[in-house]
């Protein structure tokens, strides 16, 4: 920055100055008008103006070496904005931006453009729909109309999205496989535990079409649906999908997804928890190999007879790290409110054996006992 001095009739004004390069072209910006000389006279008093306003050049060059220049901004109450100029912009999405750009899912994209060849911008369309699901959730078009307020303006239209839409849905194995990969150098993924369940998805329409199959809805609707089966690891973090026809049985969605994991995600050693509507012994003896395990929930309705007796007698009830055996209708209820109590046993059926396990709480008792006042009193009703 340099002292620059502008000459007049009646007077002699300090600035302070500074060559920039603007579109190729060397020309010179004023950074601070400092005032005439004769009013910094009155000012600064015994201070000579020049060598003071020198020393304040100095002191700006310095601040601005060190990335602490003050910047002054001059701001006019009687200007007006110009019609249809875009002066406000929404910066939120840059937090989202950073967890994005570390799961390198930018370049991801990149390899399935240059594997595709299309014309539009994957990476944009992907970014955009991402952060706008998490903010502000909303149509297609209205992810659109919302992104363009973003401080980076979307490279796309939104027929892009409607076939970025399609690419990412052929690439779905390429990208899971990819995102976890690129996952694990971000967090450390838990994978000695997964956990599997299915879910589905019913459309506004009558008629059957493609995967949207009438089927059991979880919401009781009468719609066609779309399955979806998603693994989980101990953390929580999603692993992998899979999306199929709304009238599959959930039960044989479990094993096609977990080779995928097997192959594509280098992962071989697990348990797989799941809830009693997937626990088929099919299911069980698939996880019963290659170093894999299975914890699954079990109906006492469904076990033979004589397990049945075994898992609903009083007597011989565990409490963990003690020796001495309960009976639970002996029990003093005050003291053992939280314990929970339990059985155990090894079991041998359709060639697989299992430890079964059985447990019991208070608690849970009159949670069960509360609703079934409920149903009482509606029927009775």
């Amino acid at each position: 920055m340099t002292l620059s001095f502008s000459y007049s009739k009646n007077a002699t004004s300090l600035y302070v100055t500074k060559c920039i390069r603007e579109n190729g072209k060397r020309t010179t910006k004023v950074i601070e008008k400092l005032g005439t000389i004769a009013d910094l006279k009155k000012k600064l008093g015994a201070q000579d103006p020049i060598l003071r306003a020198r020393e304040h050049v100095k002191e700006l060059t310095q601040k601005e070496k060190e990335g602490r220049r003050e910047i002054i901004v001059k701001y006019s109450p009687v200007k007006q904005v110009p019609k249809g100029e875009r002066r406000l912009f929404s910066g939120g999405y840059l937090f989202l931006q950073k967890i994005y750009h570390e799961l390198r899912i930018d370049k991801l994209c990149s390899a399935i453009e240059n594997k595709n060849k299309f014309d539009f911008d994957l990476g944009s369309v992907l970014s955009r729909l991402v952060y706008s699901r998490i903010i502000f959730p909303a149509s297609k078009l209205a992810t659109v109309e919302l992104s363009n307020r973003f401080i980076e303006p979307p490279h796309f239209e939104v027929q892009h999205i409607y076939r970025g839409l399609e690419v990412i849905a052929k690439e779905s194995d390429f990208i899971q496989a990819e995102l976890y990969k690129h996952s694990a150098r971000v967090v450390n993924r838990k994978t000695g535990v997964l956990y599997y369940d299915c879910t589905n998805y019913f459309f506004e329409i009558e008629q059957e079409e493609g995967l949207k199959q009438y089927g059991y809805s979880k919401e009781h609707r009468p719609n066609p649906l779309v399955q979806m089966g998603l693994f989980m690891d101990a953390q929580g973090i999603p692993l992998a999908f899979s999306i199929n026809k709304g009238d599959t049985n959930e039960q044989t969605t479990l094993k096609p997804l977990e080779k995928k994991i097997l192959s594509d995600f280098g992962l071989s050693k697990f348990v797989v928890c799941t809830d009693a509507g997937l626990s088929s012994i099919e299911n069980r003896l698939y996880n019963d190999m290659g170093g894999r395990a299975f914890i699954t929930t079990q109906s006492i309705k469904k076990l033979k007879q004589h397990l049945k007796n075994w898992a609903l007698d009083v007597k011989d009830w565990h409490i963990a790290g003690r020796a001495e055996l309960f009976n639970i209708t002996q029990l003093d209820e005050e003291s053992h409110k939280d314990s929970t109590f339990y059985k155990e046993r090894w079991i041998k059926e359709d060639g697989l054996e299992q430890k079964l396990i059985v447990t019991y709480s208070i608690k849970y008792r009159n949670y069960q006992r509360r609703i079934r006042a409920g149903q009482v009193e509606r029927a009775q009703k």
